[in-house]
């Protein structure tokens, strides 16, 4: 009822309603990533509290990452056939959930199934998926400038939490570090409920960029069997196996070990983990601009062309990093270059899969595309753990993805799309 009031006020403003969709799920992006980015920065204070080894809690952060992308290929169907309000709610409860059971854990298999499997779950049924689902049902002019938005709130909301949250560990305990990103969960699913709306034809509008009302498809069958469907499709696809191994570099090289391990790096290092979670702060202010920035140059050049230079700097970047002193300055600088390539592969990742396999099945087939990115990313967060254990040094592994994100930059000039044959009018 509510955005049906205020979808006509808006428009006679000039404003879409698309956009208000922009801002609820910028909101959803940046409390869910909030609430679980902040897990990386309680490593230390966790594992002062309990005693356990670095591999046993960074597992739990890499089941939750593997969790979070087995479930979004299944995602994008149950936004297909369950509808977006329904599924956003029932994930922010989920990793609600999870997060207030934590509080009361005394052995790893807790950790486990609460860091792990319960916000993994929540956190993996929107993901990426969600903004990019809005982006192809709303909007279809300015739609790469939307997914840089979007993919910005995603990871830009794992970062700019952490500085208060290693505050509030040192000072509070990591318990009460947990609770300003619930409290944004909360917020964010109600207002979601409220003034969310699955398709632009609810409320009588055509997408941003069109002039006609476009009828909602229904999704029919089970949400699982579409989803397989759209792989047994795409796995014929060239363009599809680039995408999947590129973006798989794309995890393994973000959120798996930075977001996992950066601020146990430099606690190695001599570096406070206030002051290490405030040089991850400033990645996420870098990687706004920069994914935004993405999503701007996405609806202009060449995608597979971004894709190399993003892949390329990122890989360079990673490599600097052992050579910069680990001094707040030195890092500094390592942040403002790997800040504005953290995510911006996301924008012309989602364009490529869209001009490969149209706009219907595009979510659905970039959902199996980020199943990828977070395989990389558990493969990451495990391993930099057992790095850390075996070889009293987290740098093998840093060194490994900078080569990897190499790789992907010349693998990358290879996902040229054919153009695909317009339609026939009967």
């Amino acid at each position: 009822m509510l955005a049906g009031l205020l979808a006509p006020r808006l428009a006679r403003r000039g404003i879409h309603y698309g956009w208000v969709m922009v801002g609820l799920t910028f909101l959803v992006a940046l409390a869910s990533a909030g609430a679980l980015g902040i897990l990386g920065a309680l490593l230390l204070p966790v594992q002062r509290e309990f005693g356990w080894d670095t591999a046993s809690i960074s597992g739990a952060l890499a089941l939750r990452l593997l969790l979070f992308g087995l479930m979004a290929p299944f995602a994008a169907a149950l936004l297909q056939r369950y509808g977006l309000r329904r599924t956003v709610v029932a994930a922010l409860c989920l990793v609600v959930l999870g997060c207030i059971l934590s509080m009361a854990m005394t052995a790893p298999w807790q950790l486990w199934l609460s860091w792990g499997v319960l916000t993994g779950i929540g956190s993996g049924m929107t993901a990426l998926v969600l903004g990019a689902t809005v982006a192809n049902r709303w909007f279809v002019a300015r739609r790469g400038l939307v997914l840089g938005m979007l993919t910005a709130a995603n990871a830009t909301g794992q970062l700019v939490f952490l500085p208060l949250a290693a505050w509030l560990a040192q000072h509070e305990g990591w318990r009460v570090a947990l609770l300003p990103g619930l409290g944004a969960c909360l917020i964010a699913g109600l207002l979601f409920w409220l003034l969310g709306r699955d398709h632009p034809a609810e409320l009588g509008l055509p997408a941003y960029g069109e002039t006609a009302v476009a009828p909602p498809r229904q999704a029919t069958g089970n949400p699982v069997r579409n989803a397989f469907g759209a792989l047994a499709e795409a796995s014929g696809s060239r363009v599809f196996w680039i995408l999947f191994v590129t973006f798989a570099i794309c995890g393994l090289s973000t959120v798996g070990l930075m977001q996992t391990h950066f601020i146990p790096l430099c606690s190695d290092f001599g570096m406070a983990e206030v002051e290490a979670a405030s040089v991850l702060a400033l990645i996420g202010v870098f990687d706004f601009v920069g994914t935004i920035g993405s999503g701007w140059l996405s609806d202009r050049y060449d995608n597979r062309k971004l894709l190399f230079w993003y892949y390329g700097l990122r890989g360079l970047s990673l490599l600097f990093l052992p050579m910069s002193s680990f001094s707040f300055y030195g890092l500094s600088l390592f942040a403002v270059f790997y800040g504005l390539d953290w995510i911006a592969t996301v924008p012309p990742t989602v364009k490529l899969a869209g001009a490969a396999f149209g706009r219907d099945k595009a979510p659905l087939i970039f959902g199996w595309i980020f199943t990828a990115h977070q395989l990389g990313g558990a493969i990451a967060a495990l391993g930099g753990g057992l790095s850390r254990d075996a070889l009293a040094s987290y740098l093998p592994a840093f060194y490994l993805a900078g080569v990897a994100c190499l790789l992907a930059a010349v693998m990358a000039l290879g996902a040229r799309v054919r153009p695909r044959p317009a339609p026939v009018v009967a």
